[in-house]
């Protein structure tokens, strides 16, 4: 074959194999490597989606915990709040209601001794899953009573403010402690309950709550509980057990038998230690506050006039009521129930409870086996074993 047609003859199929390799990668029927590539991982991404989807939605939905009789208990969230506290509520509200409520659907009582304006109404009403009823506090539970001397107690307002006495020159604070100690559990919208949970402004709550603490006290014959505990401000409490000393010479029929005397005095009664349950966190039952022993102390007290005198606050007040009326099985230490109010932190102790309850709190800033706590001395008092894990806390 001549040479020039051999020349001739490999151009021709090299232009035609040239042709064919434009038409096969360019026709969208038949994709080049890179394109199978590509097809390939869309199909596996799409396969991994599909899967991680079927996993959530095979995931067991979160149910509340079985209750034999299926029955909510009587029961209410309170809080004592002010109209330029909406927001500060509004992220306590919603700890509450993430961490437990959402499941459960308890009311909320909102007292005020102003007027609730609609803004706060709105906020709190969209963020709470039962029903949301608003208060106004009568003007005789927060005003001074007649028995009163104005002018020595704003001689001692002003004492302790020269003094740097927390809360000492405030009148609306000693209106809160003095409400909160004998009145909030008689207003006509908390009359309808039986078991209260008080919920403060600017509070969290960092692990779920899956047993209903108010079943759980109304079952165990629990009558008040805590998860903080702590010592009192001295100089605000000056001569509350003088006047504790005097309703119990009173009214002895009202100490009960069982009682934890030790864990508010270290002399059998001679004096107070100041120890007390931080009742910022406080669930508990309605109808003991309303018992005549309750009452009868409370009114006892208020006689006396230190909530004006002094600055008598509602934790010291409550906790001392707990400690002589009430049986030592009827107070409760909820350690699954994590909480923060400023400046301190209930965080679960042991590891199993915070990861089995989702906790985010860290186990270094639990208070409650600090020195400065209280709640060793009552799990002394109380017989109680501490939880598993609270020494490497």
């Amino acid at each position: 074959m001549p040479l020039a047609l051999r020349y001739l003859r490999y151009i021709f199929f090299t232009c035609f194999a040239l042709v064919c390799l434009y038409f096969y990668s360019s026709s969208p029927s038949l994709p080049l490597r890179t394109d199978l590539n590509r097809i390939l991982d869309e199909q596996l991404h799409s396969e991994e989606t599909q899967e991680v989807a079927a996993t959530i939605t095979q995931a067991p939905e979160r149910r509340p915990p079985h209750r034999p009789d299926g029955q909510k208990a009587n029961a209410t969230f309170v809080s004592l709040a002010r109209n330029a506290d909406v927001w500060d509520i509004a992220r306590s509200i919603r700890q509450v209601e993430d961490r437990f409520n959402r499941q459960f659907n308890y009311d909320w009582v909102f007292l005020n001794d102003e007027p609730f304006d609609d803004t706060f109404r709105k906020v709190t009403s969209a963020l709470v899953s039962g029903k949301t009823k608003y208060g106004l506090i009568p003007k005789e539970h927060w005003s001074f009573p007649k028995w009163i001397d104005q002018k020595k107690a704003a001689k001692v307002r002003e004492d302790m403010g020269a003094k740097k006495i927390i809360y000492g020159d405030s009148v609306s604070y000693r209106h809160m402690c003095r409400y909160e100690s004998g009145f909030f559990f008689r207003h006509p919208l908390m009359m309808e309950y039986d078991w209260y949970w008080r919920v403060e402004p600017s509070i969290e709550i960092f692990c779920d709550i899956r047993e209903d603490p108010f079943r759980f006290m109304e079952d165990s014959g629990k009558k008040y509980s805590f998860v903080l505990s702590l010592y009192e401000y001295e100089e605000t409490i000056m001569t509350l057990w003088k006047s504790v000393k005097g309703f119990v010479n009173a009214y002895p029929q009202h100490i009960a038998e069982d009682n934890t005397m030790a864990f508010i005095s270290d002399d059998d009664g001679e004096t107070y230690n100041r120890c007390h349950f931080w009742s910022n966190f406080e669930i508990g039952s309605l109808n003991w506050l309303r018992s005549p022993a309750y009452m009868d102390y409370f009114n006892f007290l208020d006689r006396e006039g230190g909530f004006f005198y002094e600055r008598w606050g509602d934790a010291p007040v409550h906790s001392i009521a707990a400690s002589l009326m009430l049986n030592k099985d009827e107070i409760h230490f909820f350690n699954n129930i994590a909480y923060y109010h400023v400046p301190f932190t209930h965080c679960p102790s042991g590891e199993k409870t915070r990861l089995d309850l989702k906790c985010h709190c860290n186990p270094s800033d639990n208070f409650d086996w600090k020195g400065y706590s209280c709640t060793s001395k009552f799990f002394k008092t109380a017989g109680l074993q501490k939880p598993e894990g609270y020494e490497d806390e």
